[in-house]
């Protein structure tokens, strides 16, 4: 069983956990991820980790609630238990080496993308932050990414907050206007990080998405994570828990990834009204 340290609302739909799992703490790394159970009988869902603290024991993980499972995690307090939390799993990205990069994160996908540009940071790399949202109540981790960011941009698709746009907008203009970027690293949503893609690929700067595809058992023998690449006229099949999450955004065939991601949309809604009319069903007895 792993305690729950900390809870705390980050807005209306993502929260973070900060979880007691000592052994996962010491070895976690950015780009890395968790596997955990809320309950003995819940379903095994993924998460990255967002940060860690050798000296707690702890792991961060910020999730939005959107299905079942997350809507049972949500429901825990500060000082109750999961019964399973497996990690670190995944291969770490690679902030070595760079001089100057480009993160970008959508949404939730900041949880992702901040320890990233951390990482980047602490190696002395020269870091541009990209952060978008819907709107202004929607916003996570702004002072967090101001803190490990040389220059930041904060996009709104409403304009309600900072830039009105989308992450692309700002990418382009820096591009198109000759800044060079070694690398540039995209975390957020499967349409998103497509955009982000197509922006770079005129300027063929490296592009590196972190995909987050089906997931099952995060040892590649479900095959739900399967990722399709095309590479050097090849059509390659990998799996996400153990060739990534990190992956060449130019390699990637994002419409089926986009497809697959997609299918169990009508399963999951079911899944999560049959929870909150059971959650709601508890609260009344």
């Amino acid at each position: 069983m792993y305690r729950i340290l900390d809870r705390k609302e980050l807005n209306s739909t993502v929260t973070l956990l900060e979880i007691e799992a000592p052994l996962v703490a010491r070895k976690a790394k950015a780009g890395q991820f968790i596997i955990l159970r809320v309950d003995e009988n819940g379903e095994r869902v993924p998460f990255t980790v967002y940060r860690t603290d050798i000296a707690r024991g702890s792991v961060s993980i910020i999730f939005q609630v959107l299905g079942a499972t997350t809507k049972k995690l949500n429901c825990k307090r500060s000082g109750e238990f999961l019964s399973d939390f497996v990690g670190p799993l995944g291969i770490p990205t690679d902030t070595s080496g760079k001089k100057r990069v480009c993160v970008i994160g959508g949404g939730v996908g900041c949880a992702i993308a901040l320890p990233i540009a951390r990482a980047f940071r602490e190696n002395g790399t020269e870091v541009t932050s990209i952060i978008g949202f819907r709107n202004r109540g929607l916003i996570i981790l702004e002072q967090e990414f101001r803190a490990v960011s040389d220059r930041m941009f904060l996009m709104t698709d409403d304009g309600s907050y900072g830039k009105h746009g989308n992450v692309c907008m700002p990418l382009v203009r820096m591009l198109g206007e000759g800044e060079k970027f070694d690398e540039i690293i995209t975390i957020g949503p499967m349409m998103m990080m497509k955009f982000v893609v197509d922006a770079a690929r005129p300027y063929q700067v490296p592009v590196t998405v972190s995909m987050n595809p089906i997931m099952i058992d995060g040892t590649g023998m479900c095959g739900g994570c399967r990722v399709t690449l095309h590479r050097g006229g090849e059509t390659l099949t990998k799996f996400a828990c153990v060739d990534g999450p990190d992956f060449n955004g130019y390699e990637i065939d994002f419409d089926e990834a986009i497809s697959r991601n997609r299918m169990y949309a009508d399963f999951e809604r079911r899944a999560y009204e049959n929870t909150c009319n059971l959650l709601r069903q508890g609260e009344r007895e």
